[in-house]
C-alpha cells in the first residue's frame, strides 16, 4: 500500500513522517523544505506500507513545480493522510475539499493541536469529523501526542466520492464548515504575537532583521573562531607527537612527502600538504567548527518561523530582481551549502525566477566552508574580510538587477506563508545540526584529501609551473595574482572550499598580500560552482541554461576580479 502525506507547506508533514517511519528527515518551519519527496515505511498491523512525504501544496491546481509534483503524486497514491495545521483551519481546508472529491480513501491529522489552546481556539472534532465524513484525528506531532490514534485510524480512512466543485462553492463549503466547528475565544496577546507584529511590519522588522543576521553571524564567528583554538590546541597537539614519530619512521622519499611533507624542514598543519597533516588540519580544524555552529544557528532561525517573516520583509526588495521573498530562502540555505540552496529554487514559479536565483546563488553566495576558509586565509587582516563579502553583496545586488532586465519570463505575485513563532526543541536543534555536520565530513574529508595530493603531485612535477605559463596573461596582468594560483582555479571545480583551503599552504611561499587574497577569495566564489553544484544546475535549469548561467558566472568573475585589481592600484 502507497500511503501519501499531503498537506499545506509548514503545517508539520515531515515530522509526521519522521514520526510514522522513524527515518531520519530535516523538518523546517518555513514554506518550501519538502521541495522533493521523502520515501519511508511503516507498520499497519502484519502489514508493511510505504510512506511517502509530498511536497507542500496550497490546490491541487499546481503554481509551482513543487505543487506540480504532488498534484502528481495524488493521483498515483492509495490512500491520503491529509495533514491540517489546527491554527489555520479555513486556509488548510480548499486543499481538503479538493481531496475529498477524489476516489483515494482520507483520513485527516489536526496537527499542532496544542497550539489551538494557547491560542484560544476551540475546535469541535467530532462536528469536523461529521461534516467532512472521514476520521479526524487531533496530532502534535513534535512531542508524538496523537500519532498512536492515526495509525489505528488508518484503516477507517473514506473516499466520500462528492462530487466536483468549483472553486468558489470549495470556499462557500469551507466557511459553512467553520462557522460550525470552530470558535475562537477573547484572550491576552503572548509575548510571541507580539515579537510576530514587531517582526513582520517593516518599520520595525527590517532594524529587527539586521539585528538577528548581524548577531547570527556574530556568534558564527566568534565561536567558530574559539573551537578552532580549542581543536587546535587540544586534538592537534595530541596528534602532533604521532606524526612527528611516524615522519621519523618513514625517513626521507615520496611517501613521506605525500603522506606527511613539510616546510623549510619543519612539519606545519597548514602549509605541509601532507595528506595526514594539511589533508586533516584544514577540513577538521579549520572549516568544521564553523560549518557546526552556522547549521545550529540556521536550525533556530528555521524552528521558530523567523526565515518567512524575512522573507516578507525581503518581498518588494527581491521583486527587483525578478524574484519574490522566498528568494531569501535558497540564499540562506545556500549559505549552508549551495546545493540545497539551488535545490530550493524550485519552491520559484516561473523559469525566470528558478535562472536567476540559481545563478546568483552559485555568483556570490558563499557556502559556509568557503566562508570559513576566507576567514582563514584573511583573519589577520578582517577589513579585507569585510571588503570580500562587501564586493559578493554589491555583485549579488547588481547582476540581479541586470538579469531581471535580460533574461526574458515573468515574475508574479505570490501570497507568502507566515506561520506563528514556535519555540525550537533543543533536540530537534541538535538533530538537524548533526545531520549536516554528518554530511560535510562524508563529503568534504575525501575531496579535500584529493586536492591536497593532487596540489602535491602537481607542484612537485613541474606541471603546476606549465598551467601558470599558460594562463600568465590573465592570472597576472589582469587580476595581479601569482601564476601558481591556477591550480587553486582549477581545484575549484571539484569543491571551492577545497580550493581555498589550498591557499593557505601557499600563501608564505608565494609571499601574497592580503589584497592578492582578496581578489582569489572573490573570483573563486563567484567563478564557477563545484561539481557537486555543478551537477544540480544541470539537473535544475536543463543543459542550455546551465551553459549560460557558467558563461554569466565567467565573465562576472574576471570583470569583478579585474576591477578590484585597479581599485587597489588606484588607492
Amino acid at each position: 500500500m502507497k500511503i501519501l502525506l499531503v498537506g499545506n507547506p509548514n503545517v508539520g508533514k515531515s515530522v509526521v513522517f519522521s514520526r510514522l517511519t522513524g527515518v531520519d528527515v530535516i523538518a523546517s518551519n518555513y514554506p518550501g523544505t519538502t521541495v522533493g519527496y521523502t520515501k519511508g515505511s511503516m507498520r499497519l498491523g502484519d502489514e508493511t506500507a510505504e510512506l511517502i512525504d509530498t511536497p507542500g501544496t496550497y490546490s491541487l491546481q499546481p503554481n509551482s513545480r513543487a505543487e506540480e509534483v504532488t498534484s502528481n503524486m495524488v493521483m498515483e497514491g492509495d490512500l491520503i493522510i491529509n495533514v491540517l495545521d489546527a491554527t489555520n483551519l479555513e486556509r488548510n481546508l480548499y486543499l481538503t475539499a479538493e481531496l475529498l472529491e477524489g476516489d483515494k480513501p482520507v483520513i485527516v491529522a489536526l496537527n499542532m493541536w496544542d497550539d489551538t489552546r494557547h491560542l484560544g481556539i476551540d475546535i469541535d472534532v467530532e462536528k469536523l469529523e461529521q461534516m467532512l465524513g472521514v476520521p479526524v484525528v487531533p496530532t502534535v506531532a513534535v512531542t508524538g501526542e496523537g500519532i498512536k490514534e492515526l495509525v489505528s485510524r488508518i484503516s477507517e480512512a473514506k473516499a466520500p466520492g462528492i462530487h466536483e466543485h468549483t472553486r468558489d462553492e470549495r470556499w462557500a463549503d469551507v466557511g459553512k464548515i467553520i462557522g460550525e466547528v470552530q470558535v475562537i475565544k477573547h484572550r491576552h496577546h503572548t509575548l510571541w504575537e507580539r515579537m510576530a507584529d514587531a517582526t513582520i511590519r517593516p518599520l520595525t522588522g527590517i532594524p529587527v532583521a539586521i539585528l538577528v543576521l548581524a548577531l547570527t553571524f556574530l556568534v558564527v564567528m566568534s565561536v567558530g573562531e574559539e573551537l578552532v583554538s580549542l581543536i587546535e590546541s587540544t586534538v592537534f597537539e595530541l596528534y602532533r607527537p604521532v606524526v612527528l614519530e611516524l615522519s621519523s619512521l618513514m625517513g626521507e622519499g615520496f611517501w613521506r612527502d605525500i603522506l606527511i611533507g613539510e616546510v623549510d624542514g619543519d612539519i606545519d598543519f597548514e602549509q605541509s600538504l601532507g595528506l595526514l597533516t594539511t589533508g586533516l588540519f584544514i577540513p577538521l580544524a579549520a572549516v568544521l567548527p564553523y560549518i557546526l555552529v552556522f547549521y545550529f544557528m540556521l536550525s533556530i532561525l528555521e524552528d521558530t518561523g523567523y526565515l518567512p517573516r524575512l522573507s516578507t520583509l525581503m518581498d518588494n526588495f527581491f521583486h527587483r530582481m525578478g524574484m519574490h521573498g522566498h528568494g531569501i530562502v535558497t540564499v540562506f540555505l545556500g549559505l549552508g551549502c549551495n546545493v540545497p540552496g539551488l535545490l530550493a529554487t524550485r519552491i520559484l514559479e516561473t523559469r525566470k525566477q528558478r535562472f536567476i536565483a540559481a545563478t546568483l546563488i552559485s555568483i556570490a553566495v558563499p557556502c559556509m566552508a568557503q566562508t570559513a576558509m576566507i576567514f582563514a586565509i584573511l583573519g589577520d587582516s578582517i577589513g579585507y574580510v569585510y571588503l570580500v563579502f562587501g564586493t559578493l553583496i554589491l555583485t549579488y545586488f547588481t547582476a540581479g538587477l541586470l538579469l531581471n532586465r535580460i533574461v526574458k519570463g515573468e515574475c508574479p505575485e505570490i501570497f507568502l506563508e507566515v506561520p506563528p513563532y514556535r519555540m525550537p526543541r533543543v533536540d530537534v536543534l541538535l538533530k538537524k545540526t548533526l545531520l549536516h555536520v554528518h554530511n560535510f565530513l562524508r563529503e568534504a574529508i575525501p575531496w579535500f584529501i584529493f586536492g591536497v595530493l593532487l596540489i602535491n603531485l602537481l607542484y612537485t612535477s613541474g606541471i603546476l609551473k606549465s598551467l601558470g605559463n599558460l594562463f600568465t596573461p590573465l592570472i597576472e596582468v589582469w587580476l595581479g595574482l601569482p601564476r601558481e594560483v591556477v591550480i587553486v582555479l582549477l581545484a575549484g571545480l571539484l569543491r571551492k572550499d577545497l580550493a581555498l583551503g589550498m591557499l593557505l599552504p601557499l600563501v608564505a611561499p608565494l609571499q601574497m598580500t592580503a589584497e592578492q587574497l582578496t581578489i582569489i577569495a572573490v573570483v573563486l566564489t563567484i567563478y564557477f560552482p563545484c561539481a557537486a553544484s555543478f551537477a544540480v544546475l544541470i539537473k535544475e535549469l536543463g543543459f542550455r541554461d546551465m551553459l549560460k548561467s557558467a558563461s554569466i558566472m565567467l565573465a562576472t568573475a574576471f570583470i569583478v576580479g579585474g576591477l578590484l585589481r585597479i581599485i587597489f592600484l588606484l588607492f
